[in-house]
This record gives C-alpha cells, structure tokens and sequence, in this order.
C-alpha cells in the first residue's frame, strides 16, 4: 500500500465508504427530493448529521466511527446507522459484522435507503458499471439529495469517466457548497484533466473553507502534487513542508504519526535531484513512527520503507554497494515475515530494479521491475525507462501511453506523468 493511500484510510476513510453530505437527514420524511431515513431515533439522527459535518469537513477517523456506534446504540434497527458503522472501521475486519447487518436490516428499510446501500457496497467490491445505474436512477427520483452526487463523482472518477464526475460534482456544490471536501473533489478532477489554473483555484477554496484547527490531506496535497505537474518542486516541497509543521499542531499525529508527509518531502528531492536531503527525510519520517499509536505491524512496514528510501538515495548519490544492503535486507524482512511478508515481495523487486536501473545493468534491471507492483504508474515509467535503454520502444510507449491513462489522484502519478507525457509526443 503506497503512503498516500494508507492515509486517505486512517484519516479520510476508503473510497466510496461515508460519503454523506451536508443536510442529507434534514428532512425525516421523503419529499420527493430527499431520502426517508428507516428510524424514528432522534438521537441517532443527530449522530449522523456530525458524522456528515465530520466527513465533508475531514475530521474523519475513530471520532466518526464512536459517532456511528452512537447510532446504533440508539436505534439497534437502523440499517444506516450499521452502514456507517461498518464503512468507518478501521479494518475490514471490523466492519464485516456491522456491513452484513446493514445488508440485512436494509431489506425492511425504505426503498431509497436500501438501494442506496446495495449501490455503495457493490461500488466497494468495486463493481462501478453495476453500481452506476443505481446512483443514476436515486439521482433522478431524489434531485436534492446530494450524497447521491457525491457518490456518483467519486465512482465516475475512479471509472475514469472525468466529465461525468465533474458534472456530478458541481450538482453536489450548486446543492451545498458551504463545506470544503466537494472543492477538493474537483480540483482532483482538474489536476487529471491537466486544468492547472481550475485545480488551483479548487484548492484554495477548499483550503478557505476547511475547518478550525484541522489540517486536511487533500486541498493540501492536492496542491502539492500541482506544483510537480507544473515543475515546481521547490514549492512542492515548499507546501508540504508547512502542511507537516500544521499537522503536528493540530494534534493530528495522536491518530497517525506524520511520518507520509516528511516521506514525501524525501520522495520529491530523491526523484528531483537531491539525494542527501532525500536521506534526512526520510530519517526525519521514521522518527515519528515507534512511539506513535499505530500497530506493530504498521510500523514495520514503515520500518521497511526507511530501508527503501534509503537504498534509493545511496543508488543515486553512487553508493551501489550500500545500496544494495539495504535491498537485501528488505528481503531478509519479507522472508521472515513468513505468510504476511509474501505480499510485500513487489516492493522488494521495485527497489532491486531500481538499483539496478540506476547501476546501468538494465537487463537485471527488467527482470525485476516486471515483478513490481504493475498498478502503480510509477513502477510503470521504470520499466518503461528500462525498455527503453534496452532498445523496446514499442513496449516502453505502450506503458507511458498507459501513465497518462491513469486516473488517481496520487504522488506517483504526478512524479511519472509529465516524463511520460513528454515521451508520448517524441
């Protein structure tokens, strides 16, 4: 799992999990416009209307998920309320049982709330061309609900379908645009658009309109990334420099230490030029990590992305031989890691061929960024700056033509897309 997507998780919740919106239980009856919600529970709505305050405010994380429990505690038959339960958990361990009782108490629910719910869960699996038809069909029966139109833009945009999902998500803002998520929401839709002047303009209104003593991922990250598309990595940096000083001051780091910030930070000097700075962030990230509250597991992991770093940084400052210590004990930490360690062999192969790429061996080099983890676009330019100097230009297009494609708003993509786009037109 790349950084950037393990916090969207901590802090912002998966994809297409609670996605509510201002309003949405403002009416307890349906009016043609607006979803009838199955309880009688006062209590329980209130909890709701937080929790949608929180989400389209990006104060999400174990505050939203005590809110849910809230829920449900005071009304045990609303099938919402176990929804929210369930799509706020930490792990999908967690939110099994209380998914599965929302599928079951959904069936004696009201029409909109259930199929509202079967249309979010089969977007999770993902299934977004079967989920679609749902959302599309709720949108023009309930013309004012909005998390209908937040919903519809996220699964357009995670199908690719940008101008849908645009579209999508002016409705939400033209229904509600006193909150801050919606705006960074289109602003990702104009960054992979290559709109740079919309993308900005989006993120400071996201930015204007964020919550006191909060620090939020997306308009600040999103604003980041805008800067690398651009070329501007001093500013890049720049950003999120003071993005990170601003999370540690909000108390932020009590959930998830800021160790993907200063990590990023490390990212942009070792692809951009300066490798020693690269080593010092990348020290500077780990130091947050083993008093912090995550999980044991969790901060090997970030254990195991020093080492990577670092390995990156000594291959690019010509230190090959310390280099490859560190792969090689990256290695050592995926064999001893028996079942759970076999899922992290990709990374090992991403940075043995990087080592190798940066060696000159080019040939040793492909045969270990095949193995990569291939969804990541990246690990793409790689092996397409592989095949390359192995003289397969057809093969190496394929995969810059495949970069541009790519339609996540992520840190990888905004490190490899301007080089394969650049590619493509030579």
């Amino acid at each position: 799992m790349k950084i950037s997507q393990f916090f969207f998780r901590i802090a912002l919740g998966v994809l297409l999990s609670s996605v509510l919106a201002a309003g949405a239980f403002a009416a307890g009856k349906a009016n043609g416009k607006r979803f009838e919600f199955t309880t009688k529970s006062k209590d329980a709505r209130d909890a709701v209307a937080q929790i949608v305050y929180k989400i389209e405010t990006f104060q999400g994380g174990p505050d939203v998920n005590a809110l849910a429990r809230k829920a449900v505690e005071a009304d045990p038959n609303f099938a919402f309320g176990y929804y929210l339960l369930g799509t706020t958990a930490a792990t999908p361990q967690e939110a099994k049982p209380s998914i599965d009782k929302a599928v079951e108490l959904a069936k004696t629910a009201s029409d909109a709330e259930r199929r509202y719910i079967d249309a979010v869960l089969l977007a999770r699996s993902p299934k977004f061309t079967e989920s679609i038809p749902i959302f599309l069909d709720l949108a023009k029966q309930y013309p004012e609900e909005r998390m209908v139109q937040m919903l519809l833009g996220q699964v357009y945009t995670a199908s690719g379908k940008l101008d849908e999902a645009k579209a999508a998500f002016e409705r939400a803002m033209q229904l509600d645009g006193s909150t801050p998520r919606v705006y960074t929401f289109l602003g990702n839709i104009a960054l992979l658009k290559g709109d740079y002047g919309r993308a900005r303009e989006m993120f400071k209104s996201s930015l204007a309109k964020k919550a006191a003593n909060t620090a939020p991922f997306g308009p600040n990250y999103g604003m980041a990334y805008l800067y690398v598309y651009e070329g501007n990595i001093k500013d890049a940096i720049k950003t999120l420099e003071a993005y990170g000083n601003e999370y540690i001051k909000t108390g932020q780091e009590k959930v998830f230490p800021s160790v993907f910030i200063w990590n990023s930070i490390a990212r942009l000097y070792l692809e951009y030029g300066d490798a020693n700075e690269a080593l010092k962030y990348y020290e500077k990230g780990y130091s947050t990590v083993p008093n912090s509250s995550i999980d044991d597991m969790q901060k090997k992991i970030w254990l195991g992305r020093l080492h990577h770093g670092k390995g990156r940084a000594l291959a690019k400052l010509g230190k090959a031989d310390e280099a490859w210590k560190e792969a090689e004990l990256i290695k050592q930490m995926i064999e001893q890691g028996g079942e759970d360690g076999k899922q992290f062999w990709p990374s090992y192969h991403y940075i043995a061929g990087y080592l190798k790429l940066e060696a000159g061996k080019t040939d040793e080099a492909l045969e270990h960024l095949k193995q990569q983890d291939m969804t990541d676009p990246f690990h793409k330019l790689l092996l397409a700056r592989a095949y390359e100097k192995a003289g397969n230009t057809a093969e190496a297009q394929k995969l810059y033509k495949e970069i541009t494609e790519f339609s996540q708003v992520t840190l990888e993509r905004a490190l490899a897309y301007p080089e394969a786009k650049k590619k493509l037109k030579a």
